[in-house]
């Protein structure tokens, strides 16, 4: 049977850090008195694997439509590298207070410790509260032992890179850069499909589920100043504007007021749509599919070879897909 533009049941996670905005503004079906932090839209996470929620393949898993479609899916290349793991997790965050510092392991360090991958992700701001914080990577160049100090003085924000924050700007968090997500955001994570995090500090929370892991951190952080992080594209409509590119994902924003053609046959990759504003039909070939904000839309590789996005009124997205 013929592939087709398909959506998933979001993977709804409470947290202690977790508010109310993935409901009130971008329209999740979640309790109002439930701290929910993250919605996984689309994930390969052993134990998290996202179900088809329309259409025939109802009902199905990630995995089961790899083992079943393969590079029709995810594209050749894609399915030679990952088999029938997806290779992408994408999140919405809502922080209502502050995340823990933290980081992630590269490809490497979370092979020989957790064989499993390691994490480099971006983020978009969808909405921000007056005077919202990112933490990404140090102020200056540092060293071991003086963040050490500074945990435990309980002074380690005096030497990371407090970003202020708008809704539509966007930031790179390579595996390494030490980073957390401030209370008052609303975030579109792309991330390698890993659920490997090292917390450094937690701002005093002392919970017995969600520990520290310095000793694991020490060697994996990169202590150079932060340079390169905020992506600040020009304000493009009607184009792909570049937000970031590396080995794991390549990431542009849409900003639609009229049809927007893309062909991406020659890059043999899925094509993940996240919509952060209005909505769009979004057709390929004879198949056709709505997103609406907050939504999220896996484009099979096989039918990317040109689809036709056409806002309804206007409409953002992020596009996502492996070179």
């Amino acid at each position: 049977m013929e592939l087709y533009p398909l959506k998933f049941k979001p993977i709804f996670k409470e947290i202690v850090w977790g508010g109310s905005r993935l409901h009130a503004i971008l329209n999740k079906s979640v309790a109002a008195d439930k701290n929910i932090g993250e919605s996984w839209e689309l994930s390969g996470v052993k134990g998290n694997l996202s179900v088809v929620a329309n259409g025939y393949l109802k009902g199905n898993n990630i995995q089961e439509l790899i083992e079943v479609y393969m590079g029709e899916l995810v594209g050749e290349k894609v399915y030679e590298q990952f088999g029938q793991e997806f290779p992408l997790l994408i999140k919405f965050i809502d922080a209502n207070e502050s995340l823990s510092v933290q980081v992630h392991p590269d490809d490497a360090i979370a092979a020989e410790r957790h064989h499993a991958y390691g994490k480099t992700e971006m983020w978009h701001v969808i909405d921000a509260e007056p005077d919202a914080e990112l933490i990404v990577g140090f102020r200056r160049e540092t060293n071991l032992g003086e963040m050490l100090d500074h945990i435990k003085g309980n002074t380690l924000k005096d030497i990371l890179n407090v970003e202020k924050v708008k809704a539509g700007e966007s930031y790179f968090i390579p595996a390494g850069c030490i980073h957390a997500i401030g209370k008052g955001l609303l975030i579109a994570e792309i991330q390698q499909t890993s659920d490997i995090t090292y917390r450094v500090y937690d701002w005093g929370r002392d919970l017995p589920n969600r520990p520290l892991h310095i000793d694991l951190a020490m060697d994996v952080i990169c202590y150079h100043a932060a340079q390169g992080h905020k992506v600040e594209p020009p304000q493009a409509l009607n184009r792909p504007e570049p937000l970031a590119s590396c080995p794991y994902f390549t990431t542009n924003k849409l900003t639609l007021t009229g049809d927007l053609r893309r062909s991406y046959e020659e890059m043999d990759s899925f094509v993940v749509y996240i919509c952060t504003d209005g909505a769009a039909a979004v057709t390929c070939g004879k198949q056709s599919e709505s997103i609406a904000k907050g939504e999220t839309l896996l484009i099979p590789a096989s039918l990317a070879n040109e689809v036709l996005i056409a806002p309804q009124k206007q409409a953002a997205l992020l596009e996502v897909y492996r070179l």
